[in-house]
């Protein structure tokens, strides 16, 4: 199924949704234990939206032994990148913190900082 704008943009209105999608955005692959840190939310809470993001099109997941990684989708259309750099730009100055966050993580399994 093709990505709608009204079906994307409902899925990120959601302050949740809308900071994991733009963290991976950010970041590239990350996992849930990464989201819960960076975002101080639970691991219920996270993968409920992950799992919304899925569903709507913007994520895709992998496994890798015991964790699971998620990414945006492989071939998301120009538009839906340009509404995500976006909004990205408007939530720069969180954003940078919360990935500040995900850098303080210890035992991070995607050890990399942006």
């Amino acid at each position: 199924m093709a990505l709608e704008p009204v079906r994307l943009l409902k899925c990120l209105a959601d302050d949740t949704r809308l900071m994991v999608a733009l963290l991976v955005f950010r970041q590239g692959e990350l996992c849930v234990c990464e989201l819960t840190h960076a975002l101080d939310a639970s691991q219920p809470k996270i993968s409920r939206h992950l799992a919304q993001l899925r569903s709507c099109g913007l994520l895709s997941d992998r496994r890798q032994g015991q964790w699971v990684y998620y990414d945006l989708a492989p071939a998301l259309p120009a538009w839906v990148r340009d509404i995500l750099a976006a909004c990205a730009e408007g939530e720069a100055l969180r954003l940078e913190a919360l990935q500040a966050q995900l850098c303080d993580m210890e035992n991070r399994p995607n050890q990399q900082c942006a």
